[in-house]
């Protein structure tokens, strides 16, 4: 039989623990185990069950507990033990031999092990002596104040065990067992002084004072946070002993360094003769890749007194970047290596210039008494101490230029190293800093930075896993180590699964935290800096449906203008919290994209960006295929942008196509899921343009969306107009007799609605399928309806194509006067100055072909001629061929096919 209080309070026998049941009667058998063989009164117990005012039937809630746990006891032979709780008067005992206690078995191996001279079996007692602990003293219990008093001594007894286990490993020349077995309770209790000072101890006598460092400024800015004070005598005397690079296990007298500096008759000290100071981080493991990066930080690190600036988005790896830079270089620093953390991303605020100068003038070997109290004084102290030295000095983390100048070292033969997420473009202009720019690791770094924190074989096995993980946290190394922890800790958890996990993208950034680390907490440290109208910005960015912005679509988001849009985006590229892909063009890495959409952006932002998209692909249709009429009107809701882009002409609004076409169709997706069925079709109707221009590039899909958003609408013209596009799209697919279905219902749909122009386009495109299926009389028949249909809209520019494909079908049944006079006769429409070439060139194309069926070869080449040079001036591809490959029927001259494969070539990369 066993009783516990190192852990949960319970009590063990062979057959298991007994149910002691409730919390209030676990602390019962606690304060009586507290003293065991001692009277323990009803009032104390009292005391330990309720820390406020009991209740009236107190002692009657006592009596039961104590008649349950003696009814426990009888149940497991607790007599055969020498156990037994009897009424004493007022009080309870516990009768017991304490060897059945493990507080009691604790206190006697630590005091055996105190009294061992062989450090050996020291560290054998200590270690059996913790072993005895399952958890926190007393679990379990109702948390009163004896109660927690109690506990609180305990885990203070386990705790000074610990450091003398640590001790003991010490005494046997094992450091790095010594600190590990310290660095866990150190973690556990980051505010112990003692610890602290030990661990670091231990760090140093292990040669790994970089980290005994690192864990001083830890606890020091702990102690600023929490308690609002400085480390104590303990703590800065292992401080200094690391930042000095001694043991001190001799207690022997400070070095040289640690002495006060001789001072000449101007009163400044010189600089003293030390050990190289090293005040690096330790160097940073599993680093991969950066290649490219460490050339160019040591490119940019020569020359005189040169001030790198190594700029990147938080996650990316920059301080892991310099730190191994630094590592790798420091035998060409043989004056010192300093580093500050400036916090300038910190929940922990940032120190001061006085703060940082004053640690490293420490580190240079100036007394305490002997630094300046003012910032000036010091500044002035410690450009005179680098000026005859060769100084590396790293800053980190800064938030802006203000912060790095006044600790620039100046000396010549010193370099500086920055590390930001700004582009501090200020410190570029004043200090000619020289730009290092750091991005995300590309996919087989990213795979070698798994494999480091997993193992290789771990990795290999799970390859393409791998890569999808790799995707998913978008090369971002914090993003990586992250997921890496969650599988290290997780060793039957598979790459894929992990992965499948990620993939939801609404749990992914939660995925990426651990702790007190992670992508979301990276992000928020950074966006907390922004202005307000750039946090502004920003947070709307996270609503855009698609994956680039340029100022019109961040303006339409957030609800501002264009000009204040773009200095936003100037803002946020600075902060690197958006990319700059092309001019005028921004994106958001993908993480970043899903910590914007969290932020509060107000429910209008989609909208407005869709009512954007509505008006400006409307605007370039309008631009690259001008007619009489727009292809839809704008939604009777519709809420207008600050303002619309504008297109110069159809090169400019293709362009426009080309670059945004996949936002285009993302954006139609998001209209569609919002429930929002005329901004659906309208998005998808404004791309005409760039689907007769890339016609198999598989539209049929998004146009199905397009058809069903308009039935959703009851809009029987905007139904008809789908219609008509997407059987014109399917017939250039060959899918002629499922075009039919559509081709056929588009006209009537439009008569219905009283849509003659609509009408007109949807007998043309139906012709079109007629006329491959093989009935080009019938074809040729709703051209003519259709043109009539377009003279009495008034509708020149569909009366001219109605009139050009009547022409092609004319031509297609050997008809070669009607051709003729059907194109001369749409040659004669005027059609709107804007209207670009192609029509002029297919009219041209269509009577050189007539004339030339009609044996006046002469005459008809002169016309395909001149169709074609147009076509060639205009980049009219399609014509060029057209027109060229009619001459080629007729003429076998070699300059002519030159022309015609160049025109093919160019179409098919177009295509």
């Amino acid at each position: 039989m066993e009783f516990r209080l190192l852990g949960a309070v319970s009590v063990a026998t062979e057959s298991g623990e007994l149910p002691l049941g409730p919390a209030k009667r676990r602390s019962l058998l606690a304060a009586l185990l507290l003293r065991p063989n001692r009277p323990v009164p009803v009032d104390q117990l009292t005391a330990t069950l309720w820390d406020h005012e009991p209740p009236p039937r107190a002692r009657s809630v006592i009596q039961g507990h104590v008649s349950r746990l003696r009814v426990l006891f009888a149940g497991a032979d607790a007599e055969m033990f020498g156990v037994e709780l009897v009424t004493q008067g007022t009080s309870y005992v516990l009768r017991m031999p304490e060897s059945l206690l493990d507080a009691h078995r604790f206190e006697e191996l630590v005091t055996l092990a105190r009294g061992q001279r062989a450090p050996a079996d020291a560290v054998a007692m200590y270690q059996e002596a913790l072993s005895l602990w399952q958890g926190p003293a007393l679990s379990g219990t109702y948390p009163s104040p004896p109660l927690q008093a109690a506990a609180h001594a305990l885990d203070e007894l386990r705790l000074a065990s610990v450091e003398m286990l640590a001790g003991a490993y010490a005494r046997l020349g094992e450091h790095n067992r010594a600190a590990a077995v310290l660095r866990a309770e150190a973690e556990a209790h980051p505010l112990r002084e003692s610890l602290a000072a030990a661990l670091m101890r231990e760090l140093q006598r292990a040669g790994r004072r970089s980290e005994a460092l690192d864990w001083f400024h830890r606890t020091r800015r702990l102690l600023a946070d929490e308690l609002g004070v400085d480390p104590g005598r303990e703590l800065a005397d292992a401080y200094g002993v690391a930042l000095r690079g001694e043991d001190d296990d001799a207690g022997a007298a400070a070095p040289a360094a640690a002495a006060p500096a001789p001072v000449p008759a101007h009163g400044a000290p010189t600089a003293p003769v030390a050990d190289t100071v090293d005040l690096l981080p330790r160097m940073p493991r599993g680093f991969h890749g950066r290649a490219g990066e460490l050339t160019d930080l040591s490119r940019a690190a020569a020359g005189e007194a040169p001030v790198c600036l190594v700029t990147g988005p938080a996650g990316v790896g920059k301080t892991a970047l310099v730190v191994h830079w630094a590592h790798r270089n420091r035998a060409a620093f043989p004056g010192g290596l300093l580093y500050a953390d400036l916090r300038g991303f910190s929940d922990t605020g940032e120190p001061t210039h006085l703060e940082v100068l004053r640690e490293f003038l420490l580190a240079l070997g100036v007394a305490p008494r002997r630094i300046p109290e003012s910032a000036n004084g010091a500044s002035a102290l410690y450009r005179s101490l680098a000026a005859d030295r060769q100084l590396l000095v790293v800053l980190d983390n800064a938030r802006g230029s203000e912060q790095v100048r006044e600790l620039l070292p100046g000396g010549t033969r010193c370099v500086t190293v920055v590390t930001s997420r700004y582009r501090l473009r200020g410190l570029i202009a004043s200090d000619a800093a020289r730009p290092v720019p750091v991005d995300v690791l590309e996919p087989d770094d990213s795979t070698a930075l798994l494999a480091a924190v997993l193992g290789k074989e771990r990795v290999l096995a799970e390859a393409v896993g791998a890569r999808r993980l790799v995707e998913l946290c978008g090369g971002l190394p914090l993003a990586l180590r992250v997921a890496a922890a969650r599988l290290a800790d997780q060793p039957d958890w598979s790459l894929r699964a992990m992965s499948t996990e990620l993939a939801d993208e609404s749990r992914r950034l939660t995925l990426l935290d651990v702790e007190d680390t992670g992508v979301r907490a990276a992000l928020r440290l950074t966006v907390r800096r922004l202005p307000d109208d750039v946090a502004h910005h920003f947070a709307h960015l996270g609503r855009h449906p698609g994956t680039h912005v340029d100022r019109f679509t961040a303006a339409a988001l957030a609800g501002t203008d264009p000009d204040t849009a773009e200095a936003a985006l100037d803002r946020l590229t600075a902060a690197h919290l958006v990319t700059r892909t092309a001019p005028g063009r921004w994106t958001l890495h993908d993480l970043v994209r899903l910590y914007a959409r969290d932020l509060d952006a107000g429910p209008d932002a989609l909208i407005r960006v869709l009512d954007h998209s509505v008006a400006t692909a409307l605007a370039a249709a309008d631009a690259a295929e001008p007619g009489d009429e727009s292809c839809f009107t704008l939604p009777a809701d519709f809420r207008p942008p600050h303002a619309i882009r504008t297109f110069a002409d159809r090169d400019e609004a293709m362009e426009w196509y080309a670059a945004e076409r996949d936002d285009l169709m993302l954006a139609a997706a998001a209209a569609d899921a919002a429930g929002l069925p005329g901004r659906t079709w309208r998005i998808v109707l404004g791309l005409w343009p760039q689907m007769v221009w890339r016609v198999l590039d598989g539209w049929t899909p998004l146009l199905h969306k397009a058809l069903e958003a308009a039935r959703a609408e009851s809009d029987a013209r905007a139904e008809s107009r789908v219609l008509a596009l997407l059987g014109w799209v399917l017939t250039e697919e060959g899918r002629t007799e499922e075009a039919l279905v559509h081709l056929e219902a588009a006209p009537v749909i439009a008569a219905r609605a009283g849509d003659r122009r609509g009408e007109a386009t949807a007998l043309i495109n139906l012709s079109l399928a007629q006329a491959a299926l093989g009935s080009p009389e019938e074809a040729a028949e709703g051209c003519v309806q259709a043109a009539h249909l377009a003279r009495e809209a008034g509708d020149r520019h569909t009366e001219r194509l109605a009139l050009h494909h009547l022409a092609r079908h004319q031509l297609d049944t050997r008809q070669w006067q009607s051709a003729l006079d059907t194109s001369v006769a749409a040659l004669d429409i005027e059609s709107s100055p804007k209207a670009p070439a192609t029509s002029r060139v297919l009219l041209l194309t269509a009577g050189g072909e007539a004339l030339i069926g009609m044996g006046d070869e002469a005459e008809g080449i002169r016309r395909l001629e001149g169709a074609a040079s147009e076509a060639e001036a205009s980049g009219y591809d399609e014509g060029a061929v057209r027109a060229l490959g009619a001459l080629l029927r007729v003429s076998a001259d070699v300059g002519l096919r030159a022309r015609y494969d160049t025109a093919m070539v160019r179409l098919a990369e177009r295509t």
